[in-house]
């Protein structure tokens, strides 16, 4: 299995490029730990590679726990991320959520049967309606790769809420339908870049109904169906940096330092069965920056929206900055940027801020708004403490300051800069695959209505440190 996924066979010439791509795309499989791949012999005019990877463990039985911005979340799940060896994963879940119980079966099954296709499916029987969910795909799984399709199926039921001092002030039922076929096309890796055309087909749905509530307002927002054609393009350069102790504790990371572009336009049309005549776009970009050996610096942005009766309509412009000072083997400084803008948005998405999207000391989606802002200062320490070989312990001390502006329905005006100061523990896990990094923060609030508790206890697991 772990041989189907390199990008070079015996006989080959030899590349260090695809050597290099290879250990990151074995590194992405949440079931290895660590993956390294070095040519240890030369001889006859060949190479002897070595491909070394170090596993986790793949079931995952158990009980989750969960708490930030106030809400507890709990969960019970059997899950096996390397089905008998084959990198198929399958999971059986019961969790209770900040927005609804979830009864979960999933299948996610990647380069079957020796090939690069990926299939995931799932089904959920949740407390406010039924999800179901199906993805086909062959990807562009690599730089050179020259050919890309799949098809993408949703069909959802839920409740949706809308938010304001952290507590839900109306709700309303969502029903959406959704469909998405695309293809791609690329002369693979040239020169250093990588340049795909893409095109698709896409079928977006949307109902809404009110709920009969106390207090509720009914402010609802308008069905809609988009139904449109796209073509688009990604831009991708092949700069990548090995690092360890930034996001994770004692474990190679993949830090993407190329710069990297995509764009999407669509047009949604009633002869195709829309309701209404719609430009669809959305756009990504990013770029990666070292300006001394000890320190990184990461951008981000992207835009989407739509242009329909002569005025852009639920466009959001998303950017973000990180950056990171290494000052020594154990201690990091951290530091992130991060805001959104929108304009003429749904009444279904919410510009909202709290201690669910990195406000820490507050309660979840505590603020809303038309755009928002907030800056982390962080200083890490990675220890060498091992405790039963099973987590590498860190620690942090963070500050976090943000706001929200614009008037947004249903929302008090803002309360200006909210900030927070705290501390935290971080163990990462170097034995399961169930999360990265287990959060483990006291969190301080320095401003907010006298409502508020005085002190934040958050429990999470993410994706970084």
């Amino acid at each position: 299995m772990i041989r189907e996924q390199l990008l070079f066979r015996s006989g080959e010439r030899y590349s260090k490029r695809l050597m290099d791509e290879s250990e990151r795309l074995l590194r992405s499989a949440r079931y290895l730990y660590d993956a390294k791949i070095v040519p240890v012999a030369y001889h006859d005019g060949k190479v002897d590679v070595e491909v070394t990877t170090r596993d986790v463990w793949t079931l995952n039985p158990g009980i989750s726990f969960g708490r930030h911005g106030g809400a507890n979340t709990f969960g019970i799940e059997l899950e096996e991320l390397n089905l008998l060896g084959t990198g198929q994963s399958i999971s059986i879940a019961h969790k209770s959520g900040i927005d609804r119980d979830e009864n979960l079966v999933e299948y996610k099954g990647a380069n079957l049967a020796g090939s690069r296709i990926n299939l995931q499916a799932s089904y959920a029987n949740n407390s406010d309606g039924l999800r179901h969910q199906l993805l086909v795909d062959r990807p562009f799984y690599s730089l050179d790769t020259r050919g890309a399709g799949g098809v993408a199926l949703a069909d959802n039921e839920q409740t949706d809420s809308m938010y304001d001092l952290g507590h839900i002030v109306d709700q309303f039922r969502e029903h959406r339908r959704f469909a998405d076929l695309y293809g791609g096309l690329s002369h693979g890796l040239r020169d250093g870049w990588a340049r795909r055309l893409l095109f698709g087909m896409t079928y977006d749905e949307r109902q809404f109904e009110a709920l009969s509530a106390p207090g509720a307002t009914n402010a609802l927002p308008e069905n809609r169906k988009l139904v449109y054609p796209w073509i688009g393009f990604d831009l991708v350069e092949d700069d990548y940096r090995k690092l360890k102790n930034h996001d994770e504790i004692e474990r190679t990371e993949d830090f993407y330092l190329g710069t990297r572009i995509s764009g999407r336009l669509g047009f949604s049309t009633p002869p195709l069965g829309a309701d209404a005549s719609a430009v669809i776009f959305a756009a990504t970009a990013g770029h990666g920056w070292s300006p001394s050996p000890a320190s990184t610096v990461l951008y981000s942005g992207a835009l989407s929206g739509r242009y329909e009766d002569g005025e852009a309509r639920n466009a959001v412009l998303d950017a973000g900055i990180r950056y990171y000072v290494e000052q020594s083997r154990s201690w990091l400084f951290y530091a992130t940027l991060q805001g959104a803008a929108g304009h003429n948005l749904d009444l279904d998405n919410q510009i909202l801020l709290g201690g669910d999207n990195g406000l820490r000391g507050y309660p979840l989606r505590y603020q809303g708004g038309e755009s928002r802002a907030l800056l982390t200062l962080e200083q890490r320490y990675f220890t060498d403490w091992y405790p039963f070989r099973l987590f590498r312990v860190g620690a942090a001390a963070f500050f976090d300051v943000g706001r929200t502006w614009g008037d947004a329905p249903l929302n008090t005006p803002s309360l200006g800069l909210l900030k927070d100061v705290g501390v935290g523990l971080r163990l990462g896990s170097s034995r399961s695959g169930l999360g990265n990094i287990i959060h483990i923060d006291l969190a301080f609030p320095l401003d907010g209505d006298p409502s508020i508790s005085k002190v934040q206890f958050l429990v999470e697991t993410k994706e970084r440190f």
